[in-house]
């Protein structure tokens, strides 16, 4: 199941989708969790938290799901 991630500008980096989508706690956790879990951004592997995310782009992380983000 594909579950939208809402944001109100106009990009988010991949640290900060990861954190507003509560798969992880703290901002800090972003580059651990790139470095342990496999993480799609539109079918291509990503670990750089900064990679900049906007509207339309999906991502799927093996194990916890596919997102959308959408723009609100």
């Amino acid at each position: 199941m594909e579950k939208n991630v809402k944001i109100s500008t106009e990009t988010i980096t991949l640290g900060q989708f990861l954190k507003l989508a509560d798969i992880i706690q703290s901002g800090g956790m972003a580059k651990w969790f790139l470095t342990e879990h496999e993480v799609l951004v539109n079918g291509e592997p990503e670990q750089r938290r900064g990679r900049k995310l906007k509207e339309a782009d999906r991502v799927e992380i093996g194990g916890i799901g596919t997102f959308q983000i959408i723009r609100g």
